[in-house]
């Protein structure tokens, strides 16, 4: 991680929410993926930075952060595209595609390369907090993470008008600190410029 510049974002929000899909089994393929071996969120320091100006401004509104993925090996990427070209599983439909066949995911939603590799990407929702920061739960944005469908575009008219605010008010937060929204996903989310825009890692993820 050291050679490839990219730290982990705890040295910049040591109690951020973690929620790791992808070390896990509840993600669209459904069993842990490769290059994920810890929990962990690691990002280029410039992204990391910007990211923690992101939570301290939300944080004097009692809302935080809650992040799905951050840099991602570049391993855990050809294995989602192993899994697309996979016609019989289908274990995971259900909950991550149900209005789509698994080849419509090609391009718009899994492609052979992802900005995730490039370190500065982050997936991420939003948590209301009580009167005291604590207490925190995650605002109802239409759609669970990793949705692949046109109810998780960002604006998509086919999700009620609180859930669409949810996405703005996220939206607005990342956007001050310099972060683009992908717009057919409302929890995506890339630092612009990009501090290294050509280049893809394969570190993979464990503790040390």
């Amino acid at each position: 991680m050291q050679e490839a510049d990219l730290v982990d974002i705890r040295s910049r929000i040591p109690d951020i929410d973690l929620d790791i899909r992808y070390a896990g089994n509840h993600n669209f393929v459904g069993v842990p993926v490769e290059g994920y071996g810890a929990p962990q969120c690691w990002l280029k320091p410039e992204a990391a930075d910007a990211l923690a100006r992101v939570e301290a401004a939300l944080r004097v509104h009692r809302f935080r952060l809650r992040v799905f993925d951050c840099y991602r090996p570049a391993r855990a990427v050809a294995q989602f595209v192993r899994w697309m070209a996979d016609p019989a599983d289908l274990r995971t439909k259900d909950e991550f595609y149900p209005d789509l066949d698994k080849s419509q995911l090609a391009g718009t939603y899994i492609a052979p390369v992802s900005g995730h590799s490039r370190g500065a990407t982050v997936d991420l929702t939003l948590l209301q907090c009580d009167a005291q920061g604590a207490g925190c739960s995650p605002l109802d944005m239409g759609t669970e993470f990793d949705f692949f469908g046109p109810r998780a575009h960002t604006d998509s008219p086919d999700v009620a008008s609180a859930q669409r605010a949810h996405r703005h008010l996220l939206r607005s937060a990342m956007q001050a600190q310099g972060f683009v929204n992908l717009p057919e996903e409302w929890w995506h989310y890339r630092l612009e410029p990009e501090p290294s825009p050509r280049t893809y890692y394969d570190v993979p993820i464990a503790t040390p």
